[in-house]
């Protein structure tokens, strides 16, 4: 905390004035974050949780995914439990319905959820996946009138421009961990092919959402590095991962997280991208445990309901945690569903 001020309140707080007229946090101030200790906790998240709610409020944004397409994937990324190296014990199937597809969709506002994420294993979508996707997401925007983001591996131009035409509205493409970190965790595709994905979505015209999985046995400065790649990219949106260490996997050993350490992360990104959406992700459940609705202090956005193939905490849940912290969950512009709810009861009637 030196490098801040002697007063820990105090520090905390002026590099908060600091990053709300515009600073940009440095190396030594985010390594100060994470560096942090536990009597400074509550001052650095009181000071974290001044920039978030000038930027967001008190607004919480919640996303529902599916996840369209599981397992059978070639890439050897160490966490994945749908990697070709995993030995987890995970439903594998291919691309779903539109049948299915739509059903999530009806889960996603019943949720909630303002924002609608499909999700499909692999090292990128053959362009037959991308046209059945593309022609789904249209009737999905018709019908529910939800935001759409898509995570669908490495994307050609063409594709991207398809998915744009069609109306997916963000692309999710995570980083996952530092430049200097990545040969650790996979081998089968570089940082820079996720690199250039990014950059082709972004010349395509969709919003970028790109993260990270905290706990991969990264160094404090690969988080810090992470942080601020994500922000030379500028991208919308940054969920923030904890690694779940699921049995089968090359990090099936990682333990559990310490929840403070997890917040102290979420206090970085959130400084070092203070008008970026910061999404609270998988495997909170697991590592921040008790302390899960102090995050929402730095975070603005959460999932809500089930992860990929893991399970999440019941959606009831997580609307009473955001109850009880006086917060308000942003409801999505659902007037298409509302419309087509109404039509389909109309037809009931009519019928009966």
């Amino acid at each position: 905390m030196s490098v801040l001020s002697s007063d820990a309140a105090a520090g905390w707080h002026a590099l908060a004035d600091r990053v709300l007229t515009g600073h940009a946090l440095t190396v030594e101030e985010g390594l100060a974050i994470l560096h942090s200790s536990d009597d400074e906790l509550l001052d650095l998240l009181s000071a974290t949780y001044r920039v978030r709610r000038r930027h967001f409020g008190h607004k919480v944004h919640l996303y529902f995914l599916q996840n369209a397409k599981s397992g059978l994937c070639p890439e050897d990324c160490g966490y994945c439990s749908q990697s070709k190296i995993s030995d987890a014990p995970i439903p594998k199937y291919a691309l779903l319905n539109e049948t299915k597809l739509m059903e999530g969709a009806a889960r996603a506002v019943e949720s909630k959820s303002r924002t609608y994420c499909i999700v499909a294993s692999g090292r990128g979508p053959s362009n037959r996946e991308v046209e059945h996707i593309a022609k789904t997401v249209e009737k999905i925007k018709s019908t529910y009138g939800l935001h759409i983001c898509c995570c669908l591996g490495l994307l050609e131009p063409d594709q991207a421009k398809r998915l744009k035409e069609a109306g997916v509205d963000r692309i999710n493409h995570n980083l996952n961990t530092s430049r200097n970190h990545y040969p650790e965790i996979c081998t089968t595709h570089t940082y820079d092919d996720r690199l250039a994905t990014l950059k082709t979505c972004k010349d395509a015209g969709m919003e970028l959402c790109s993260g990270l999985i905290v706990g991969m046995g990264e160094t404090e400065r690969d988080l810090v590095d992470v942080a601020f790649e994500l922000r030379a990219l500028e991208v919308k949106s940054i969920p923030v991962n904890f690694l779940h260490a699921i049995d089968g996997t090359p990090l099936e050993q990682k333990g559990e997280l310490d929840p403070r350490a997890c917040l102290r992360a979420l206090c970085l990104f959130r400084l070092a991208n203070p008008t970026v959406e910061i999404r609270v992700s998988g495997g909170r459940e697991v590592n921040l445990r008790s302390m899960q609705a102090m995050s929402l202090y730095a975070a603005n956005s959460m999932f809500v309901s089930d992860y990929l193939t893991t399970k999440g905490q019941p959606a009831e849940d997580d609307f009473r945690m955001v109850e009880d912290l006086g917060f308000e969950v942003v409801i999505g512009d659902h007037e298409a569903y509302e419309m087509w709810k109404a039509s389909r009861m109309e037809a009931e009637a009519v019928t009966v």
